[in-house]
């Protein structure tokens, strides 16, 4: 059977990847001309999706920086820890910078007989020519006739990134800071580098702004340089349906959340182990991939997917809150909840593996 992926973000190529190993033809098809890659961007893995990655996808171990602990703090506690997740010997989350990544699953797929990138000039009349379509592209024409009714959460932020180079040290805890502008985040990717994430409220003037905040906030690092910062805007999104006949829907045309938990890319990769599981589960039995394999994803993950957007959501509100009226309840509570082990287990276990039903 032959399926083709519209667009080639790193969401389309892992996926494709994921169905030249099970041996399906798969044509990548793209729009435009190639763009400038971001370099400051880099995601979270999270340990049991680092696993699956490994064995059923392409062997990341080369490229990933793998963390022990994760820290939560808040400004309402005057930076006290809410949150300790991990310890010192035990591989918790893994950071990777996204460029990297790209390179290594396009260099394997260009390989591969099972694969093709193609540049589509015509109009988008071709599903008959697949069995299956997995749309990934946000601008294409099928986008915008078949999967334009979505739930759009707003959070009126921006995202700022980059990379900080700095002395080495021993750098293997991750930090976030719920702080009086939005949730910070120091992502180690080397003893000598590390990546910041800043969602900020408001819209900063100039880079001399955002450098001066991730200074405040650094207790750690004594940094050499601060690369160029990238930015962007922040909105969450959830497809109301998931497919229209043989395409679906996927990546973060499927769902965008939040990046304060670093689970947007975790929640593709949970996506493609469902979809790995129907597809083997088709072939053993001898049926043919087609629109009801869209249906049978669907009606597994669309609820999974909505609770675990609507739970970052609501961690951001109540943050939100908090922060503007400076009430340090919720920042209390979570460090109480938190003492508790068995209750820090579920919140670790959930980071890892998502919803566990």
């Amino acid at each position: 059977m032959r399926v083709c992926i519209l667009g080639t973000s790193l969401s389309s190529l892992t996926l494709a990847k994921s169905l030249v190993n099970q041996k399906i033809y798969v044509d990548v098809l793209y729009f435009k001309k190639t763009f400038l890659v971001n370099k400051t961007r880099t995601i979270g893995i999270s340990k049991s999706n680092v696993e699956f990655f490994n064995e059923k996808i392409i062997n990341i171990e080369k490229i990933i920086y793998k963390l022990n602990k994760i820290e939560i703090y808040s400004d309402n506690l005057q930076q006290q820890k809410l949150i300790n997740f991990g310890n010192n010997n035990d591989h918790l989350f893994s950071i990777v910078k996204n460029y990297k990544l790209i390179e290594v699953l396009e260099k394997n797929l260009s390989r591969s007989k099972y694969f093709r990138k193609i540049n589509y000039k015509k109009k988008l009349h071709f599903s008959k020519d697949y069995d299956l379509v997995f749309n990934t592209d946000y601008n294409n024409s099928i986008t915008k006739k078949h999967f334009n009714k979505k739930i759009v959460k707003k959070y009126n932020s921006v995202a700022y990134t980059t990379i900080l180079k700095h002395e080495r040290i021993s750098n293997n805890v991750a930090v976030q800071i719920f702080t009086k502008n939005g949730p910070l985040a120091f992502l180690p990717i080397s003893d000598c580098e590390t990546s910041v994430v800043y969602s900020i409220n408001t819209h900063l003037k100039n880079e001399r702004e955002v450098n001066n905040l991730i200074n405040i906030y650094n207790s750690k690092y004594n940094i050499k340089k601060i690369n160029k910062i990238e930015s962007f805007e922040l909105q969450g999104l959830s497809l109301r349906s998931y497919f229209y006949k043989n395409i679906l829907a996927f990546g973060d045309l499927l769902h965008r959340i939040h990046p304060l938990a670093g689970q947007g890319f975790n929640m593709t990769i949970r996506d493609i182990k469902i979809l790995n599981e129907i597809i083997q589960k088709k072939i053993d039995l001898g049926l043919p991939l087609d629109s009801r394999l869209n249906a049978e994803f669907e009606s597994i993950q669309r609820h999974k997917n909505y609770i675990f957007s609507s739970g970052i959501d609501l961690i951001h509100e109540f943050f939100n809150l908090e922060r503007r009226t400076k009430n340090d309840f919720l920042s209390k509570s979570i460090q109480f909840f938190n003492k508790n082990s068995s209750i820090n287990k579920i919140f670790t276990t959930i980071a890892d593996k998502g919803l566990l039903f």
